[in-house]
């Protein structure tokens, strides 16, 4: 897995101040992309031990909430093995951090997926730039769901999250 930054005390993807793991690799190729360079799945930094370890000091920190994975779309093919392997051993030893997870792929396609029993909060749905709403939360555009993913798991529907 390639990946392009880890960004720390970010407040605009998810509830809380987070860490942001930004992969690469998207087929989706949304028209106004904010971060089209991560398209390419080759592109960035190899996912190493390093990374990991980083990772770790920031979840550490008790003001933490949780981590939040985006990019690109750590649901491309070429992430979703690895990103599974390392949401469900963030899951593990900090069960009381939230797992975020953006995608353009929509939940209906997904929700089957091993990696959804340790994710918390799903965003799905491809940015259309013509829905684009800054004054909704956590969403590119409004035809984005933000899904409490173990409540929709458990009821078998989707079922929008609500922050607290």
């Amino acid at each position: 897995m390639k990946y392009h930054n880890v960004t720390t005390d970010d407040m605009l993807n998810g509830d809380g101040l987070r860490v942001v793991l930004w992969v690469a690799g998207c087929e989706h190729h949304c028209p106004g992309c904010h971060n089209p360079v991560t398209w390419d799945e080759n592109g960035g930094l190899d996912f190493d031990f390093a990374t990991v370890c980083e990772i770790q000091r920031e979840l550490n920190k008790p003001y933490i909430s949780g981590i939040t994975f985006s990019g690109g779309d750590p649901l491309h093919p070429c992430n979703r093995e690895q990103i599974t392997i390392l949401a469900k051993q963030i899951k593990e030893a900090y069960p009381d951090k939230t797992i975020w997870l953006y995608t353009g792929y929509s939940w209906s396609d997904i929700k089957d997926l091993q990696i959804m029993q340790y994710i918390d909060v799903l965003v799905d749905g491809r940015f259309v730039e013509s829905l684009k709403d800054v004054n909704v939360p956590w969403c590119g555009s409004t035809n984005q769901n933000i899904i409490n993913v173990q409540q929709s798991l458990l009821e078998r529907k989707l079922v929008p999250y609500i922050s607290k």
